[in-house]
């Protein structure tokens, strides 16, 4: 198994004439999310490699021996190098234009990238750069959807008809809130008119200043019949999370943008993460996306409006402010510990994928299991951009990763795979 990206689009097979830039790795120990450290320790860790657990600690001062147990962990758990190193520096199996890797736990810390965050200027990756985090942006909704639901305002088990009145057909049957949260609501394919033509590189980027608003997206779902009734099988569908951004603006009566950054994004200081609304741009230091066109050159993709996926995927990060997010999320900071057990919780064992495979998403994250270790997270995907955060439950390992694919195709899964073979190998 892999990491699986939400959504396809077009495929296209040539190689660009513009080459990527050479795979040449910087690497080191990811910046910390505050200075806590002059220039100059900063920047001997930066030589490091892997951070050893406590090694920051001891350049300031002593560090305590770790207990038996942990020092067991630690030596199950070391990271294999080479293995990440190879995996973030190899940009021509996808062609990418860049990549990164940022991996921490027990085992220590480790920071890799390589390519160019912009092409025209040759500029390095950072962990600081920002780039489009796409599905991600599911977790955020959920997230606050399950605190509503933490403060009795949203009952999980209730139609997410009776907060929406008249949004969906009243023919459909109803669909619980969890059933969204899931991907076990059943709701039909897009059809009818109005959807853009989006099968090739060049058609995409025609529509880059579209605007699209969620009542569209809606009404493209509204015409047949379900797929299957809701809570019996499992598809992976980004409309749910439209309809659970619309719930939480319906409840609270704020757009969800201002309700993440409300309740997430603020408390925790993701000073670098944001919700695009209509602005195409990302704003500050960032990794462009590129796409490659039939004639083999590469196109800037990076200035996009993202409305057409709205809650299911329009938010800007970076690798850190993932980092800490995700670290918060599984740590109970941001959700009673009952609450986000949901958020570990697959449904019922009957329950399957539409292919017939075991379901492997719960409410706002999937799983996986590479290599015997079994991670819990998100990847997203938006044109130019591929990105994933997963960590163990109990957070001994975690990976935070971003790369650009030139070519919107399930080639992007060979640099998944290889990511998450390296993320859970022991060195």
């Amino acid at each position: 198994m892999t990491f699986l990206s939400g959504r396809s689009g077009f495929s296209a097979s040539r190689t660009p004439s513009s080459p990527a830039p050479s795979p040449v790795l910087h690497r080191g120990v990811a910046p910390p999310r505050r200075a806590l450290l002059g220039g100059a320790l900063a920047g001997a860790l930066l030589l490091t490699g892997a951070l050893p657990v406590g090694a920051a600690v001891a350049a300031l001062g002593p560090a305590p021996a770790p207990s038996p147990a942990r020092a067991g962990r630690e030596a199950a758990l070391r990271l294999d190098i080479q293995a990440l190193q190879a995996a973030v520096a190899q940009l021509d199996d996808p062609q990418a234009t860049a990549a990164q890797i940022s991996v921490s736990g027990v085992s220590g810390r480790w920071y890799g990238a390589a390519g160019a965050a912009d092409l025209r200027t040759g500029r390095k990756v950072t962990a600081g750069d920002k780039f489009r985090i796409g599905s991600i942006t599911k977790v955020f909704v959920a997230t606050v959807v399950l605190q509503l639901s933490a403060q009795g305002r949203v009952d999980l088990d209730a139609p997410v008809q009776r907060y929406l009145p008249g949004v969906l057909p009243a023919g459909y049957p109803p669909i619980t809130v969890g059933q969204l949260l899931d991907h076990t609501s059943g709701l039909p394919d897009e059809s009818g008119p109005g959807l853009p033509d989006m099968s090739t590189p060049e058609k995409v980027l025609q529509h880059r200043y579209d605007r699209r608003t969620p009542q569209q997206a809606v009404a493209a779902v509204s015409h047949g019949p379900m797929k299957f009734a809701p809570g019996t099988r499992q598809e992976y569908r980004g409309i749910n999370y439209v309809l659970a951004a619309l719930l939480v603006e319906k409840v609270t009566g704020h757009s969800y943008g201002t309700e993440i950054g409300r309740r997430i994004l603020r408390p925790l200081g993701l000073h670098d993460t944001s919700v695009a609304g209509d602005d195409p741009r990302i704003h500050g230091p960032h990794v462009h996306g590129y796409l490659a066109l039939a004639d083999g050159t590469l196109s800037d993709a990076t200035v996009f409006n993202q409305s057409e996926a709205w809650g299911e995927g329009e938010m800007i990060s970076t690798s850190r402010d993932l980092e800490r997010f995700m670290t918060a999320l599984f740590s109970g900071e941001l959700l009673p510990r009952a609450t986000l057990d949901r958020m570990f919780t697959l449904p019922s064992g009957d329950v399957r994928m539409v292919d017939g495979s075991p379901a492997r998403y719960s409410m706002g994250l999937q799983t996986v299991t590479v290599n015997g270790m079994t991670m819990w997270g998100k990847t997203g995907e938006r044109y130019g951009y591929n990105s994933g955060m997963f960590a163990t439950k109990d957070q001994q390992r975690r990976v935070v990763y971003s790369f650009n694919p030139t070519h919107r195709d399930r080639t992007q899964m060979r640099m998944t795979q290889r990511i998450a073979d390296a993320v859970t190998r022991n060195g």
